[in-house]
């Protein structure tokens, strides 16, 4: 796949562009600033844009703010964020408009390479990729009452791999059960959060997000 990547540690930077180099992949500019991937993506139009949140001139969430406007002006490029912290608030602006295309790692995954190639592949397919520190604090953030309450164990378990971007046979081999028992779970967890009938929109998108704002 076609890549940039916006990284102001170079240490890091040069190990993600030799890693992507050695799985074939083609890193097309490795950056430093958030302004340098704005001006990349637009010169080289990549499929997935790998960026950190921190980085310059502020050096607070210049990365993710800059991963917003790629979404906003150039809709098919999936976003891969790589973060030493959980913004929440972001999080879920990446994941509120147009869910499909996003990700977002805690920089100790790319310690586990095979995870990091996976989630960068679901991305780029067009899935989502969520760290599971992500989705934890972003649970444990809410003081709303929680509208999952009606979910049976199992049922939030097979949620929770659903928000990872996980398919249904990844599941069922992740949870050691069945194919067609997580599908049973799948459609008893669109029947309790009322996404039976709806339509013009991925249920199983709006199932995740209902995850991540409890």
């Amino acid at each position: 796949m076609r890549l940039v990547l916006a990284e102001d540690s170079t240490l890091l930077r040069e190990g993600l562009t030799r890693l992507l180099a050695d799985e074939d992949h083609q890193v097309l500019a490795a950056v430093g600033t958030a302004d340098q991937l704005v001006e990349a993506v637009g010169r080289s139009r990549p499929d997935v844009v790998v960026t950190d949140v921190r980085m310059p001139p502020t050096h607070t969430d210049d990365g993710l703010r800059a991963a917003l406007e790629i979404r906003r002006r150039w809709p098919d490029t999936g976003v891969l964020v790589l973060s030493q912290y959980v913004e929440r608030r972001y999080a879920g602006r990446l994941l509120a408009d147009r869910p499909e295309g996003v990700g977002y790692l805690l920089k100790d995954r790319v310690a586990q390479v095979d995870d990091f190639l996976d989630a960068l592949d679901r991305v780029a397919a067009g899935g989502t990729a969520l760290d599971p520190e992500v989705i934890r604090q972003v649970v444990a953030g809410s003081e709303r009452p929680d509208p999952l309450g009606r979910l049976t164990p199992r049922e939030r378990d097979v949620l929770h791999e659903m928000a990872q971007g996980h398919t249904n046979l990844a599941i069922a081999q992740r949870l050691h059960v069945s194919q067609s028992a997580v599908e049973k779970h799948v459609n008893a967890i669109f029947d309790k959060l009322d996404l039976a009938h709806t339509t013009g929109y991925s249920r199983r998108i709006l199932a995740i997000l209902r995850y991540l704002d409890t």
